[in-house]
């Protein structure tokens, strides 16, 4: 391991999430040689200052990283935390309108484009 890095351990934990949102803690400490308690410390760090939320799923978690809060050093503040991830890899979701999500229409904004019916066999019996 080097002395030193150019990435915190709260930065390489919340690239992980940001790019494997249903990664677990294990996971992380194993890839990053950081115990898994010390991950679960910075999710916990993370999660209070907003930089991310968390959601059960069956037995684990997902995670939703909030791109929009700036970075934490004086110097670049002006950088959000998406723009930062960004550099490191990570792809932005696109946010789905919320008139596409209560108009009922599932075609609209959701990349979902409904196929005709005429490819299912149609089959009567006798």
């Amino acid at each position: 391991m080097p002395e030193w890095a150019f990435l915190t351990n709260h930065a390489l934990v919340l690239s992980y999430l940001a790019k494997q949102p249903r990664i677990t803690a294990r996971e992380i400490s194993i890839d990053c040689s950081i115990t898994e308690r010390t991950i679960r410390k910075i999710i916990t760090d993370l999660e209070e200052a907003g930089y991310i939320r968390k959601r059960k799923v069956g037995r684990g978690m997902r995670y939703r990283i909030n791109p929009d809060l700036s970075l934490r050093n004086d110097t670049y503040n002006e950088i959000t935390i998406g723009d930062f991830l960004q550099a490191l890899g990570w792809k932005r979701r696109r946010r789905r309108l919320k008139s596409d999500q209560s108009s009922g229409d599932v075609s609209k904004g959701s990349g979902f484009e409904p196929r005709p019916l005429s490819h299912i066999p149609l089959v009567v019996s006798t």
